[in-house]
């Protein structure tokens, strides 16, 4: 009988012990979710296109809000090289990266997720006959471009060059919107925009062609910035830039394709 019994007390004792191994829960877990504010510093020429990215990301990432901050690129990068806060750099020219990647404010490799060209905004109508690069050089047209270290004022030196004319502006802007804005108020005759800028404004301003032999193409480079407050959700937003759902927006806008 105390065989039996010592047997009885062995089952007890390994039923129990089975039973609070397997109640254990497991020590996995999912990934954490995304909170927070994430603050983009973006080229002005991406403003609408990222507005529109910016409530995407914000649809499929509750919880998280996108603060956008837009300006000529170089402004940024000399901001981003100063302290300002900030999670992501997206600038519209690699050099202005490098600005930023060279002082070792960058988190990783700079990703090229979008490219873009030069196009002539004129007053609605066209009322100057503007069709071409060279009727630019006419002293009785009054010409608009960005600065030189603008992304939007190298684009328009370059097509300069490459037509073989000389430009003299009556204005050189911070950003492309300060040229989208003197040529539909009416204070310019013409100036150099990307050709997104036309189309985004072809309601109030005319767009007219630059032949692909003088035009100038600049690529858009986006990379986490170092120390940033938010980094995972940094990380989040430009993996959804390069994604399928960011590109598409940008197409829609008539941003080209990395590489393009």
């Amino acid at each position: 009988m105390a065989m039996v019994c010592a047997v009885i007390a062995a089952l007890v004792l390994a039923a129990c012990s089975s039973s609070t191994t397997t109640s254990t829960p497991s020590s996995s877990s999912s990934p954490a979710k995304l909170s927070g504010t994430v603050t983009v510093f973006a080229a002005t020429s991406l403003t609408d296109a990222f507005n529109q990215i910016g409530a995407g990301f914000e649809k499929a990432n509750p919880g998280v809000t996108v603060k956008f901050n837009y300006q000529g690129s170089s402004s940024l990068a000399t901001s981003i090289n100063q302290g300002a806060p900030a999670d992501v750099f997206a600038s519209a020219a690699p050099t202005n990266m490098k600005t930023v990647t060279d002082a070792g404010n960058a988190v990783g490799t700079p990703k090229i997720f979008a490219s873009n060209t030069g196009e002539i905004l004129v007053e609605s109508g066209n009322p100057k006959k503007i069709t071409s690069v060279k009727d630019l050089a006419n002293p009785a047209i009054k010409v608009v471009v960005c600065a030189p270290e603008v992304p939007c004022g190298a684009v328009a030196q370059e097509i300069f060059k490459n037509a073989g004319v000389t430009v003299k502006p009556v204005s050189e802007e911070t950003n492309v919107g300060g040229v989208v804005t003197k040529v539909t108020l009416g204070e310019a005759d013409a100036g150099i925009v990307y050709v997104t800028d036309a189309k985004e404004n072809a309601s109030k301003a005319t767009g007219v062609p630059i032949p692909a032999n003088q035009n100038a193409i600049t690529e858009y480079p986006i990379v986490q910035v170092k120390d940033a407050p938010n980094a995972k959700a940094a990380d989040a937003f430009i993996s959804y830039v390069l994604g399928p759902d960011g590109q598409k927006v940008l197409a829609s806008f008539g941003f080209m394709p990395p590489g393009s």
